[in-house]
């Protein structure tokens, strides 16, 4: 194969700007804090799930947040959902499959699902299949720090950090420190 059929196949994507910086991101999650905390009539009953990879950081920073607002404690744990994916069927004949404990009990609680981007909606329906195994929980409400359009299923968010409309020949970055060392947001395009 020549060289130019090989770099032909591969997608290539070109930067067509910076959404949020650093310390916007930070600011972004403030702000997410005391409106989760304002919504919820405080912290009590509430537990962060964070969904595997993004939303785990994203939980962490705000548990943080909130236990500053609240002075207490806040529980926060981890969705893995990679086992209900409904795009399984594309990536291996036979996935490893390895139920995750969240870290605590969602029983009656007032669960905040948090995700870094919302899209066609698949991702969140597929945390709700795996939360909902976990237990039951009083509530679920998603937060999700870039909203960018297309839904393909009924799912909202009730915590928005920012909404971005997109086509569907762009992408949203997310980078965060604890994943990739770096920290932005950034809207890239399909170049063809």
């Amino acid at each position: 194969m020549s060289e130019t059929a090989s770099t032909s196949a591969q997608p290539r994507f070109r930067e067509k700007g910076r959404l949020l910086s650093a310390s916007e991101i930070e600011r972004t999650l403030v702000r997410l804090a005391h409106e989760i905390v304002e919504r919820n009539n405080g912290a009590s009953n509430i537990g962060l799930v964070g969904i595997k990879r993004r939303g785990v950081p994203l939980a962490q920073r705000i548990s943080k947040l909130i236990e500053t607002i609240e002075k207490a404690p806040v529980q926060t744990g981890v969705l893995d959902i990679s086992f209900y994916r409904d795009d399984l069927s594309t990536k291996d004949k036979k996935p490893v499959v390895e139920k995750g404990d969240i870290g605590f009990d969602v029983n009656g609680r007032d669960i905040i699902l948090m995700d870094d981007v919302l899209y066609t909606g698949r991702t969140i329906r597929a945390a709700l299949d795996a939360l909902f195994d976990h237990g039951r929980p009083k509530s679920v409400q998603l937060l999700v720090l870039i909203d960018r359009g297309h839904r393909e299923l009924p799912i909202e968010a009730r915590f928005i950090g920012r909404t971005v409309p997109t086509s569907r020949r762009e992408i949203i970055e997310v980078k965060l420190k604890e994943i990739d060392d770096d920290e932005q947001v950034i809207l890239v395009e399909l170049v063809d």
